[in-house]
């Protein structure tokens, strides 16, 4: 074990998996010499050499296109966008040629080794550009995995799982938390089973669910009202697609409520599929009705991010709202 912060887990993940796999290519904006604007591919062109860790033009349609056509003919593409934001550029290719290529041809060919990295969400004075967290979009298409770790154990070992998944899979890494998350790490490679939730807490008063950076929030409020005698269960979703429903159903029965947060905005985020599904399964469980704790139906602002951000005091308030009703 060796402590890493989830931005040096990205790394050494790709590392292993490079040095595993020769089929293993690296490419996006400025990931060559340069190790991509967050330094996540930091090293690996000295260590693999140009032909395996490489600078795109700045296109991401044609990332997404050149990764899909890499990943048909066998190769193992990890293709990075910048930021989550200027992910929809290559909406069309990922959505309608990723996620079909399998389904398309009757399995006679596909993308299976397609991964696309992202740093995605708030909390870095990003604005409107650089803020944004767009996974309930792909959560919509059959045919993708989507993918949010929160430390940098998941990091690393969701990673390795992704890069070696026989599906195209979307790899959302919370940006803010690259140098504020650490941890202890194995230095050997592993994998995290993709679509299975971890339950980072056992509580018998009210299920917290979420994703990514939004974890650091949840367990903070949870220790709060710990202190007024509120048993929280908290659980990290950490893949989105397909995302881990008999987890959460055997806590929210356990419990008799639920609270979700993410940053994405409120409305059309995922947390309403969730809520949908749990109230389904659920509705003769619960003692209150789901809570969603979520960004705001606004673009991402510069000057009011803090209002915007779905932190701590909201998570809080909304718990003790949910408990008295």
């Amino acid at each position: 074990m060796t402590t890493m912060n989830l931005l040096q887990a990205v790394n050494n993940a790709l590392d292993l998996a490079m040095a595993e796999n020769d089929s293993v290519i690296c490419f996006g904006e400025d990931i060559g010499h340069f190790g991509g604007v967050f330094r996540a591919t930091s090293s690996l062109q000295e260590k693999y050499g140009k032909d395996r860790c490489f600078n795109t033009p700045i296109t991401e349609q044609g990332i997404a296109g050149f990764a899909i056509g890499l990943a048909a003919q066998g190769s193992v593409p990890v293709a990075e966008i910048q930021f989550a934001d200027y992910i929809f550029p290559a909406f069309d290719q990922i959505v309608n040629e990723a996620a079909k290529f399998r389904y398309r041809s009757g399995d006679q060919f596909n993308v299976a080794g397609l991964t696309i990295r992202t740093p995605y969400g708030g909390g870095i004075a990003g604005a409107l550009y650089h803020s944004q967290s767009p996974e309930a979009y792909f959560c919509h298409t059959p045919g993708l995995k989507v993918v949010m770790p929160s430390t940098p154990y998941q990091a690393k070992g969701l990673l390795m799982a992704a890069i070696n998944d026989p599906n195209p899979v979307l790899f959302f890494e919370p940006k803010r938390l690259y140098r504020a998350a650490t941890g202890e790490v194995p230095e050997q490679a592993y994998e995290i089973s993709l679509g299975v939730a971890e339950v980072v807490r056992q509580g018998s008063d009210i299920t917290l669910l979420g994703w990514g950076a939004q974890m650091e929030y949840l367990i903070e409020a949870a220790d709060q009202v710990q202190q007024e005698g509120i048993s929280c269960e908290v659980i990290d979703l950490c893949t989105l697609l397909p995302w881990d429903i008999e987890t959460v159903v055997a806590s929210v029965n356990k419990t008799g409520r639920l609270l979700i947060s993410h940053e994405a905005p409120r409305t059309g985020g995922f947390a309403g599929e969730i809520s949908a599904t749990i109230q389904e399964r659920c509705f003769l469980s619960l003692e209150s009705p789901i809570t969603r704790v979520t960004g705001i139906d606004t673009p991402f602002p510069l000057a009011y991010e803090k209002e915007y951000m779905p932190g701590t005091l909201k998570i809080y308030d909304a718990i003790k709202h949910t408990l008295s009703f």
